[in-house]
């Protein structure tokens, strides 16, 4: 019989043992990573492309070239694509980030042959379809019109130009009208220079047959598109404001969003990998400091979070609420006060302790599956990072000491770097408030 009035014995992580994938070459020079690690009769297949917003010509061309995919091919409409995934009982997900287009179907393996037929058809001959493309865009249309709405998401915005400058694809905001020049042309020629076969990568996982891999081969082992176009990564200039405090006026919100943010150190940085622990006990879970302080003990908002942010060419330290409009100034006072905190003081070792915990649970977490394997594999693909990365993760999360810590806040977390960014109403303001402001 279990004893339920003791407390099971905590044990240490000693190692991280992240499964590594098996790595192959298709004849035509596509990589392929296998992570054969399900249970279940279900693969995931990922295939990346390098070619995100970084590299487009014209605002939103990369997100609607991926997007559009599964609106049309030579073999199969839109309607067709839909109703054969649904009927196979696969999901196909769409998205693009900052460099990569992405491509993932999640399948039952009984069916892989007859999804990967479809997937096949959509990567190597896309319509882009007028029609459809215009539905596709009255959609992320009103959705804008929503996110624009609301005061996080504009606040969000402003952060962004104002640490980059409107000559970088950070700080090239997004407009209504942008949406409206997105022609299917437009798409195509995107498409022709990034979605080829020398410009791809593929990720397997689940529980991966011979015969899904052979399928695979067979499927992708030719070279496909345009392949005349290489990838080229791209180098812009940041231009921070050199404003402290920006403004955003929402008509009719009730609450402001507070976001303060520099930009910082990438993810290959000597120091990036003590910083995340810094982060983490700053604002990077409920029991951090911001939390304790400014929700637990002041009152002035449900939640409040640090964290980093990453970009091709930097970082971007955040730290972001929503508050009261009253309290948008005694909040930030708070958040300073906590900053001069870890500038000066000493990180308790029982805190300290508290926070190596919380992140190793979160480690142990991200990597006990094949899915979320193909997702961490992803990532050290995508990032130029190395196989060693994890072990790396554990050493400084284990090995960073309290002088450490306050040594990065010194060297990373500075007030006079912080900018502050603010949406709010204004007609919801006191007169005492406004003249704060």
């Amino acid at each position: 019989m279990i004893n339920r009035s003791l407390q099971p014995e905590i044990q240490d992580l000693d190692n991280l043992t992240v499964p590594l994938p098996r790595r192959t070459t298709l004849s035509n020079g596509i990589p392929l990573a296998i992570i054969d690690a399900g249970e279940q009769d279900v693969v995931r297949m990922d295939i990346l492309f390098a070619g995100g917003r970084w590299q487009q010509a014209h605002k939103l061309q990369a997100l609607f070239t991926n997007r559009m995919l599964r609106e049309g091919s030579r073999k199969y409409t839109a309607a067709d694509i839909a109703e054969k995934l649904d009927y196979y009982g696969a999901w196909l997900e769409l998205s693009s980030s900052s460099e990569y287009a992405y491509i993932t179907l999640y399948s039952l393996n009984k069916y892989f042959a007859e999804t990967l037929e479809i997937i096949e058809s959509i990567l190597k001959e896309p319509t882009f379809p007028e029609k459809e493309l215009n539905t596709v865009l009255d959609a992320n249309i009103q959705q804008f019109l929503v996110n624009s709405s609301k005061v996080d998401f504009l606040a969000q915005r402003s952060l962004l130009k104002t640490l980059y400058g409107p000559g970088h694809p950070c700080g090239r905001l997004i407009e209504e009208t942008d949406y409206r020049l997105v022609t299917p042309d437009m798409l195509r020629e995107f498409y022709n220079e990034y979605y080829h076969s020398d410009n791809c990568a593929v990720f397997l996982s689940g529980k991966i047959t011979d015969e899904i891999i052979r399928r695979v081969e067979s499927a992708f082992d030719a070279p496909f598109g345009n392949r005349k176009h290489s990838f080229i990564k791209k180098e812009y200039t940041i231009s921070t404001s050199t404003e402290k405090r920006i403004f955003t006026e929402q008509d009719d919100a009730l609450q402001s969003a507070v976001k303060l943010g520099t930009v910082t150190i990438p993810r290959q940085h000597p120091d990036y990998l003590k910083l995340r622990v810094l982060m983490t006990l700053f604002g990077g879970y409920f029991g951090s400091r911001l939390m304790s302080n400014i929700r637990e003990d002041k009152g002035y908002t449900y939640g409040i979070s640090a964290g980093t942010m990453f970009y091709p060419d930097s970082g971007i330290l955040l730290i972001s609420t929503e508050t009261d409009n009253e309290y948008v100034e005694p909040l930030i006072r708070e958040i300073y006060h906590e900053i001069d905190k870890l500038h000066t003081g000493t990180v308790s070792e029982a805190e300290l302790s508290m926070v190596r915990n919380y992140m190793l649970g979160e480690m142990c977490r991200n990597y006990e599956s094949p899915f979320s394997l193909a997702d961490a594999w992803m990532f050290i693909y995508t990032s130029g990072l190395d196989d060693a990365y994890f072990t790396r993760s554990l050493q400084a999360v284990k090995e960073v000491t309290p002088e450490e810590i306050r040594e990065l806040a010194n060297r990373y977390l500075c007030k006079e770097t912080l900018k502050e960014v603010i949406a709010l109403s204004l007609i919801h303001i006191s007169e005492p408030t406004r003249l704060a402001l």
